[in-house]
């Protein structure tokens, strides 16, 4: 089974900071204005680094590509609908909106890529359909939270306004500059990965010192987190069983990759979209459901992608 994440233990460490010290007054205001700075650089470079050409080319696999797409912005959205049946008695209204949220973010680069390498799946087309997935979610995560989210009374229309400023002017911009910054980009790939972590750190401090002033956390249960975890799990046993099961007409390798890029929720663009989308009040509960999300994906599919790759090692029986 794969360790916890590192990532989402400084993410905890974080919440941690922001119980002991939240940020009020003249310096929330402040963290807002870096976050909001931080945002928009990470989608710069973002744009700066993202191939136009390869986007392109990996499109010709459309049946794989499609399928992801229809897995990750329909299918989940559709099931995030149904979670909003649950009474509230039982799941609470900002968490049921939070897995809502989660439900119409775009599907992971990293661990998808590399859970399909470790599976035997299809490596090229699974780096496709997440940096599609990705490419997609810029657009596709705004228009689907508000469509979704404003129908629950969660949602602001000018949040899609906040978002042309903050995620994709600044991605368009990157894709433009590519040309120049491009080469550079890929080699200080460091550089992004300071700024993408420190962005999610900085929305996550931002969000929970809200909650500490406001007194949120005093609102939510031990059963209430209870039946969060047990809604995440299910949400991803139904998926990872329609994602497998449903695409027979595939290649073993391609179900591989369409099995763990269309399964996935990406932590790493749901956390500075919510920054954006949502008010500093609103982000606490709303991002709680991802960051659970998260953790249960990469050990569930740790254990799956081992699985696979013991089953492709099997020798098969060749009849005498």
């Amino acid at each position: 089974m794969k360790r916890v994440d590192p990532f989402l233990l400084m993410i905890l460490a974080t919440v941690g900071v922001a119980a002991l010290l939240p940020a009020s007054g003249s310096v929330a205001t402040g963290f807002s204005y870096a976050t909001s700075v931080a945002i928009a650089l990470l989608f710069f470079l973002y744009g700066a680094r993202l191939s136009t050409r390869e986007a392109v080319e990996g499109l010709k696999h459309w049946r794989l590509h499609g399928t992801v797409v229809a897995a990750t912005f329909v299918l989940f959205p559709l099931l995030g609908l149904l979670i909003q049946l649950i009474p509230a008695a039982i799941l609470p209204t900002e968490l049921k909106l939070g897995l809502l949220f989660l439900c119409c973010l775009p599907s992971t680069v990293q661990s998808s890529i590399a859970f399909t390498s470790v599976a035997r799946g299809n490596v090229p087309a699974a780096i496709c359909a997440a940096s599609l997935s990705n490419l997609l979610g810029i657009v596709l995560t705004p228009l689907l939270t508000g469509l979704l989210l404003s129908a629950q009374g969660g949602f602001s229309a000018r949040a899609l306004l906040d978002v042309a400023l903050q995620l994709l002017a600044p991605f368009v911009l990157g894709q433009l500059l590519r040309r120049w910054i491009g080469d550079w980009v890929a080699r200080n790939r460091n550089w992004l990965k300071i700024v993408d972590r420190g962005s999610i750190l900085l929305v996550v401090y931002v969000a929970f010192s809200e909650g500490m002033t406001q007194g949120i956390w005093g609102r939510l249960s031990l059963g209430a987190l209870a039946a969060l975890v047990g809604t995440c799990v299910v949400l991803l046993a139904v998926v990872l069983a329609i994602t497998w099961f449903v695409p027979r007409r595939f290649t073993r390798a391609d179900r591989i990759t369409i099995l763990f890029c269309g399964s996935k929720k990406s932590l790493a663009s749901g956390l500075p979209m919510a920054g954006v989308l949502f008010s500093a009040g609103q982000v606490g509960l709303l991002v709680l459901p991802l960051m659970l999300f998260h953790q249960i994906q990469l050990m569930a599919c740790a254990v799956i992608a081992g699985r696979l790759a013991r089953q492709a090692e099997e020798p098969v029986a060749v009849p005498a």
